[in-house]
């Protein structure tokens, strides 16, 4: 199959116009023998804002959604009006649509190559110049995934506890237990993700689970309930120091809640299981 000559120029977001430092964002390919356009640009932030911490997010998404209107409605005029002959290169049609100005968003020199197959060398050199060093997004648990293999294993043992939903009320707040039976005493059982994207999500979790705590137990413990929470550690190893510190923040709480670890579930399961037993065999006694 015979081969074509195509060029490409690549949309570079330049954080820092003094520092130079850049991450590409988006390419523009053309094929002058094939009057073949072809342009893309990033739908999300991948590793901008790994790179730049300081980036806004939403500024930089709405400058992107521009610059993919007006690639596109470029490439649509010139088509509708059999124009496409007209550019010299690449660069010609993407100057078009972002003019070369001193914004952050910036085109490279024009580089060239061959190609028999244009669709798949643009998508090639898109992952190459553009997408190389994303990292794919890690799918977070939540609250209902910490719970659910405790819920499995008790019913394997065949545990025989009906679970109900329980509101705590005190002088200032109020909270609303998931799994709560009660056995002479209430026992709740919270499952808290905290599998989730950076530290300071993890500490503000817990926080806010801790302020709820203090004041519905404030200045004293409850007798009649028994907090458990079973808590999920998160994916990123690096977050794990903001794990342990979440741990240590529900852990000091005025309602002594105890703590357990996902490799903890085996106990807990058993715990309960032995908790239920005596219930029943209590309450054969009595009657």
């Amino acid at each position: 199959m015979k081969k074509t000559t195509y060029g490409y120029v690549v949309l570079r977001y330049v954080h820092d116009v003094i520092t130079g430092e850049f991450v590409n964002v988006g390419l523009v390919m053309h094929a002058p023998e094939t009057d073949q356009v072809k342009s893309k640009t990033r739908t999300s932030m991948g590793r901008l804002k790994a790179t730049f911490p300081d980036l806004d997010r939403a500024a930089f998404v709405a400058a992107m959604k521009s610059v993919t209107s007006a690639l596109h409605r470029v490439e649509k005029q010139f088509r509708s009006d059999g124009m496409i002959k007209q550019f010299s290169d690449a660069k010609s049609f993407a100057h078009l649509a972002v003019p070369i100005d001193d914004s952050s968003l910036q085109w490279s020199p024009v580089s060239t190559g061959l190609t028999d197959d244009f669709d798949r060398t643009f998508d090639r050199v898109y992952q190459r110049m553009v997408t190389r060093y994303d990292h794919p997004s890690l799918v977070r648990r939540s609250d209902e995934d910490v719970w659910r293999p405790i819920r499995e294993k008790i019913a394997e043992r065949r545990i025989t506890v009906r679970f109900e939903e329980k509101t705590i009320v005190g002088a200032t707040d109020q909270i609303e237990f998931k799994h709560t039976w009660k056995n002479g005493a209430w026992h709740a059982y919270e499952a808290l993700s905290l599998d989730l994207a950076d530290a300071d999500g993890i500490k503000d979790k817990a926080r806010r689970w801790r302020g709820h705590l203090d004041a519905v137990f404030e200045g004293k413990s409850d007798p009649n309930l028994k907090l458990n929470f079973i808590l999920g550690a998160p994916t990123d190893p690096k977050l794990l120091p903001a794990y342990e510190n979440a741990v240590k923040i529900l852990g000091h709480s005025p309602s002594q809640p105890k703590i357990y670890r996902e490799g903890q579930i085996d106990d807990l399961v058993s715990e309960i299981e032995d908790e239920v037993r005596a219930h029943a065999a209590e309450h054969r006694r009595l009657f």
